[in-house]
């Protein structure tokens, strides 16, 4: 995978907003494009694979971009 198709900044915000975050930014992007959710708040780590399985979207993968937790998730419908 290249990058995400887009970013949302979450660093600091506690669950749930993180994910009410992408779910607001996820069906602006076209199917199939990933969006990267960077969330620091630990209850993330299960809220977004969770909201993801929930939802039907796919959660492609997690990493550390600048010493941050960062979930990307693509697009399935």
């Amino acid at each position: 995978m290249n990058g995400p198709d887009d970013v949302v900044d979450c660093l600091g915000q506690r669950c749930p907003l993180p994910v009410i975050a992408a779910a607001r930014r996820l069906p602006e992007l076209p199917v199939g494009g990933v969006l990267r959710v960077l969330a620091d708040d630990p209850a993330a780590a299960i809220d977004i694979p969770a909201w993801c399985r929930m939802r039907g979207q796919e959660l492609v993968g997690t990493s550390t971009v600048d010493g941050s937790p960062a979930y990307d998730i693509r697009r399935a419908h």
